[in-house]
């Protein structure tokens, strides 16, 4: 049986995972990727240990985020499309346009 521990190691891991990618960030599309891998993992975690709990709550929490992270999708993925189909790139490094 997989306990509390696993579960937590693994949302660890992910977690770690999305920070990587967060802090690497050279293409928007994977820095949205890295970020919803980071929720993913805030997700596992409230779910393990609301089911340790036997409490709701965490799982609550995790459906709240997995509507949170759908807005961000759909939002995010259509100001890409107007960034790629203005620049041709979805590079950060490209961007130095956009400081003001």
């Amino acid at each position: 049986m997989v306990g509390l521990n696993e579960y937590l190691i693994l949302s660890a891991i992910l977690f770690s995972i999305g920070v990587v990618g967060v802090i690497r960030r050279k293409n928007l599309l994977m820095l949205f990727f890295a970020t919803e891998i980071m929720l993913n993992a805030a997700n596992i975690a409230f779910a393990a240990i609301s089911s340790y709990h036997n409490d709701l709550t965490g799982q609550m929490f995790a459906f709240f985020i997995v509507a949170v992270a759908a807005s961000e999708v759909a939002v995010g993925l259509g100001l890409l499309i107007l960034i790629y189909k203005k620049y041709g790139t979805l590079d950060l490094d490209n961007f130095t346009v956009l400081k003001g």
